[in-house]
């Protein structure tokens, strides 16, 4: 995913490169620049303009001309344009431009004719993106970790789709393991337990959570003693398939209570059992990419079972990775690394070059392998970015939680969302960046105040309402609907507040293009945070002074700009919390 960002307003690109064709036109620089590296954003530093260009600085070379010189071309060029109001040359060339209040007006009136389609990109123009997430192992019900890979992913993907692009969300269900045998033996267990049998403690190394019980119960219901008596060998197969089917029905259970739903569910075994790895490692040795070899021992202390044997190896080091890695365990199986290739060149192979997995922190070390490997089976083509979600630091009052009897060993999500509610558990899993760890106070993110972010951004949502409410009092509900207030006397704002929150607002979509392009959704979570204070801070400035209250009454035109202001932030705002799949609230009960 490597394309620019096509963000063109209030005064973007487009611009600039139509004063550059006008050059063109007149002869002052060649007809035929390459203008791919030109930016058009705004300036690092507040005073510099309202966006800010580079192209004098890398254009200059190929226009045969100093920076500077061509920057003086291009100014007086910009200048003509009647969405300007100045221009400045900066340093050797770079150019700093301000906009009119007019053009600002007008973003304003766009903010409230699209709604929350506002921000809405073209960038993706449709291309396929499979975000892979969650995934996690089908032994037992969710934990808060995994749950904020799952609202990550999810996120992301709502990210990409107002971006353009054409996403997939996608579950990998790792069920071909030894620990799918432990969780079936574990399963056994409390099968016999509730056919009456006293089982005493769990032994060590099976799953010790009562999850289990219910589908333990259902099986004794069902069946009776059929399995009691037999061999472990003539059990196991029918435990597995009982015991994956229980716990992808519990799994899509806790999913459904963040309301998170996937397009595809892509098991491990079908990839084994339908000869995929088989053909993707045949793929890979006819690109000479595998052959037989004996790896040196692991850096540091070198474990005691240990041994240097011949392996089947991939060409690893080819593609970027530190050592060539085994495709083939010591008794004859695939190694996890060898399903991962089979069912990434799946991926693949089904139209997918954008690739996204979200993946534990504790997977790290697999990141480099995987890259290769994509790059192999794909000649380059194929773009996987591997997004490793530190773990969450659960709480309530500062007090450490860490357990539930339910789950064994961890505090399930069920459990948070019981106790929070699904809104902000998933707002809070995006405010920090994905390989940041995350404090989770059950206590402070329900708090009413500035410090929890989701309040704090549903509350000005809910202030507008409660404000257009009041103005219903004097317009009429038909008088205040977005499109109606596009057409208010937008002039009547002059207050630097007012068109510094308008200024803030124009910023989303070009803040959807950059964050979708670097697959950050946090950036989304502090944009509306900051938007959000800029609203209630210009609440407070009209309970100070009388003159910046939203409702005038001596004043119905000045009121309807106001009204056309707070709708917009309402509407950003709504925008954005629909890409976090979070409701905007009308009213804060």
């Amino acid at each position: 995913m490597t394309r620019t960002t096509t963000w063109n307003k209030p005064f973007g690109r487009d611009g600039v490169v139509f004063a550059l064709n006008a050059l063109s036109g007149e002869g002052i620089i060649p007809a035929d620049l390459d203008f791919s590296r030109i930016t058009v954003e705004p300036p690092r530093e507040q005073g510099h303009g309202h966006v800010a260009t580079n192209a004098a600085m890398v254009l200059s070379k190929q226009a045969g001309m100093k920076p500077r010189d061509l920057a003086e071309h291009i100014a007086a060029r910009l200048e003509a344009d009647p969405a300007v109001a100045n221009v400045e040359i900066a340093g050797p060339g770079f150019i700093n431009i301000s906009l009119t209040d007019e053009v600002w007006y007008r973003e304003l009136a766009d903010v409230l004719r699209a709604g929350t389609a506002y921000g809405d990109s073209t960038m993706g123009q449709g291309e396929p993106a499979n975000v892979e997430f969650v995934s996690v192992n089908p032994t037992g019900p969710m934990h808060a970790g995994h749950g904020r890979g799952a609202v990550y992913g999810d996120t992301l993907a709502a990210l990409l789709e107002k971006a353009g692009y054409a996403v997939t969300r996608e579950y990998w269900i790792n069920d071909a393991g030894a620990q799918i045998d432990t969780l079936s033996r574990s399963l056994h267990l409390r099968y016999r337990e509730a056919l009456g049998e006293d089982i005493g403690e769990i032994p060590e190394g099976l799953y010790p959570g009562e999850y289990l019980i219910p589908s333990a119960q259902a099986i004794a219901k069902a069946d009776g003693d059929k399995w009691r008596g037999l061999e472990e060998a003539d059990w196991l197969g029918s435990f597995r398939r009982f015991a994956i089917d229980d716990m992808m029905t519990m799994i899509r259970n806790d999913l459904k209570m963040i309301d998170i739903e996937f397009d595809v569910f892509t098991a491990e075994s079908s990839i084994v059992e339908t000869g995929k790895v088989d053909a993707a490692l045949d793929f890979l040795t006819e690109k000479g990419l595998i052959y037989t070899g004996v790896l040196e021992p692991p850096k540091g202390k070198t474990p005691e079972d240990w041994e240097p044997r011949p392996q089947t190896l991939f060409k690893a080091t080819e593609y970027g990775d530190d050592v060539d890695r085994p495709l083939k365990k010591s008794d004859g199986s695939w190694t996890y690394f060898s399903t991962d290739i089979a069912y990434h060149l799946d991926k693949y192979r089904r139209g997918f070059k954008t690739m996204i997995n979200v993946w534990g922190a504790d997977h790290g070390g697999y990141v480099k392998r995987m890259n290769a490997a994509v790059k192999a089976l794909t000649d380059g083509e194929g773009e996987l970015d591997v997004k490793l979600c530190q773990m969450v630091n659960l709480m309530d009052g500062g007090k450490q939680l860490k357990m539930s009897k339910r789950a064994g060993n961890f505090v399930t999500i069920r459990d948070v969302i019981d106790q929070v509610g699904k809104d902000v558990f998933r707002f809070i899993m995006v405010t920090r960046k994905n390989d940041a760890q995350l404090d989770f106070d059950l206590q402070q993110v329900t708090e009413q105040s500035k410090d929890n972010p989701v309040f704090y951004v549903q509350y000005a949502h809910a202030r507008v309402h409660s404000v257009l409410r009041h103005a219903t009092e004097i317009f009429g509900a038909d008088a205040l609907t977005p499109e109606k207030l596009a057409d208010a006397p937008m002039e009547k704002l002059t207050d630097s507040a007012e068109m510094a929150i308008i200024m803030q607002m124009a910023g989303w979509p070009r803040l959807v293009e950059s964050a979708a392009l670097a697959h950050e959704p946090h950036r989304v979570a502090f944009f509306l945070y900051d938007l959000a204070a800029a609203f209630h801070g210009l609440w407070n400035m009209g309970n100070d002074n009388t003159d910046l209250r939203f409702i005038m009454a001596d004043d119905p035109e000045l009121t309807r700009a106001r009204m056309a202001l707070i709708r917009g932030v309402a509407l950003v705002i709504a925008s954005g919390l629909n890409i976090f799949g979070v409701e905007p609230k009308e009213e804060m009960r």
